[in-house]
């Protein structure tokens, strides 16, 4: 078939691959110029194949006020005149019990282990330099309570497959030494030495360079889609401004905007973006590089995570339920800064902030955490949408589990919990 992939996301462009290997001609549309321009571009870098709880969570109930009123709460909620929030506040808040995020656990662990061995199958096909590495990583806890409570969780995933260990804050700080100069006290972490880091925008770029060899594909950068043309229950085609594209099936891989671009098309989507911030602090000399951690480290009470990228430093951070406002509070980018200067202090010089290529992006989520793979009421359109913080870690298994489906025989893993349904996707 001739399929057309909408949006050019690490989603949209791992879609593409799988589907142009399977043998079909691919068009992937973008409004912007380069690939990975937009939520891929700044992410945290993390590949958390083994760390994948969902945001959805039975404490999110006893932390609501913080979540409203506190200013420096890494999660926050400012409530508008939105139907859509409400919608997804009261589903999202539905989800918070405890057999539901079990549930939601195992699903997505199934579906991150499953990416993880695409990931390294595509790898070793295709030799991209994308500063991928098994970096290792270490989710840091500051008080004892908390430090329990995660053993349960690291208890209740090791049944399914994942290899995790809680140690002291000695330990810690062997594994990652750069840990040591930190200005805080901790009680012990969480490391799970399998994870892995890489640059998001960098593999999408590289991997459409790759794909643009091939006879097959075709990269329609710089068009934002205004018009959709719909026959008998079908969509036949995409308008941009600069042409109408036609395929015999699309994939809708918008990201936030694909809720948006569902209700052109006759039915709602349960998504709802959850604005993040990050900072890319440069590692100049050999001092700031030592000041660095080589390990992936989360900050769990701060909500910060840090991911090494070659000489660079991925900081980010926030989890806001404010629309789509792509304005970047400095209070936000200094927030990430303090964190550098705790945690790792002398790692770069972070009094430019200009310098620290602030970015701002809108993880696509729905209220359980689950995304949505499947096809569509539409019924020669399909989606890949609703990853949440998780699309980097997710991308490479929903984009072959896409590929399988709509190739019509059977799956590698149970492809049912990512089904679109009425429940789902109904307001």
């Amino acid at each position: 078939m001739h399929i057309c992939v909408l949006g050019a996301g690490v989603i949209g462009v791992t879609s593409a691959y799988r589907l142009l290997e399977a043998g079909h001609q691919v068009t992937l549309v973008d409004a912007e110029a380069l690939p990975g321009s937009q939520t891929s571009l700044g992410n945290g870098a993390q590949l958390s194949f083994s760390y994948v709880a969902p945001l959805a969570d039975p404490s999110v109930w006893t932390h609501w006020p913080e979540y409203l009123f506190s200013a420096g709460s890494p999660l926050t909620l400012r409530p508008k005149m939105d139907p859509a929030q409400w919608r997804w506040l009261f589903k999202f808040l539905a989800a918070c019990n405890a057999s539901r995020v079990r549930q939601t656990t195992v699903d997505l662990l199934r579906l991150a282990f499953f990416s993880r061995g695409q990931l390294q199958q595509l790898t070793q096909a295709q030799p991209l330099d994308f500063q991928h590495r098994r970096a290792g990583k270490l989710v840091m806890y500051g008080d004892a309570k908390g430090l329990e409570g995660a053993r349960k969780q690291i208890e209740f995933q090791a049944r399914h497959g994942c290899q995790q260990e809680i140690i002291d804050a000695a330990r810690c700080m062997q594994i990652e030494p750069a840990l040591a100069n930190a200005k805080r006290d901790w009680a012990g972490g969480v490391y799970t030495p399998s994870e892995e880091a890489g640059d998001c925008a960098l593999f999408c770029r590289q991997l459409v360079g790759a794909m643009s060899q091939q006879p097959g594909f075709r990269f329609a950068h710089s068009q934002r889609i205004h018009k959709l043309e719909m026959r008998n229950g079908a969509l036949t085609a995409v308008h941009t401004g600069q042409e109408q594209i036609a395929a015999d099936a699309f994939v809708l891989a918008l990201g936030a905007a694909s809720a948006g671009f569902a209700r052109q098309a006759g039915f709602s989507l349960p998504l709802y973006p959850l604005k993040g911030y990050s900072i890319t602090v440069p590692l100049n000399d050999a001092a700031t590089q030592a000041a660095a951690p080589q390990v992936s480290i989360t900050d769990l009470s701060r909500k910060i995570v840090y991911a090494r990228l070659g000489n660079r430093l991925r900081v980010a951070g926030r989890v806001e339920l404010v629309g789509m406002d792509r304005s970047i509070p400095a209070a936000a980018i200094d927030e990430l800064k303090r964190g550098v200067s705790e945690l790792f202090p002398g790692c770069g010089d972070l009094s430019d902030s200009a310098g620290l290529s602030p970015w701002t992006g809108f993880r696509p989520a729905t209220p359980s955490g689950v995304p949505l793979i499947s096809a569509s009421p539409v019924k020669n359109l399909y989606l890949n949408v609703g990853h949440g913080s998780l699309g980097w870690t997710l991308s490479h298994g929903s984009a072959s589990l896409l590929a399988q489906l709509i190739a019509g025989g059977a799956t590698a893993i149970d492809a049912s919990p990512f089904s679109f349904s009425a429940s789902k996707g109904t307001s």
